[in-house]
C-alpha cells in the first residue's frame, strides 16, 4: 500500500517517525503507559511533555485509542 492510499490518522505516521527521530510503536507504547485516558488530555500531554505538533498528537492518540 503506498503512502498516498492511507488514510486517517495513519497518514501521518511516516512523517511523524521522519520529524521525532522515534517509531510510532514507541509514541503508542507511551500513550498506553500514560495514567491519561481522555483523548484530549492525551494530546495535551504529548504536545506538551514531548514537543509533538497538534495534529501528529491527535493522529497518535486517535490510532492508539481506536485499538484499546
Amino acid at each position: 500500500m503506498s503512502e498516498q492510499s492511507v488514510k486517517g490518522p495513519a497518514s501521518y505516521f511516516p512523517s511523524i517517525e521522519k520529524k521525532y527521530g522515534r517509531p510510532v510503536a514507541y509514541w503508542t507504547g507511551l500513550i498506553r503507559s500514560s495514567p491519561l485516558t481522555r483523548h484530549m488530555e492525551l494530546v495535551s500531554w504529548l504536545k506538551t511533555e514531548h514537543g509533538i505538533g497538534h495534529g501528529h498528537a491527535n493522529a497518535l492518540v486517535a490510532h492508539t485509542l481506536a485499538q484499546k
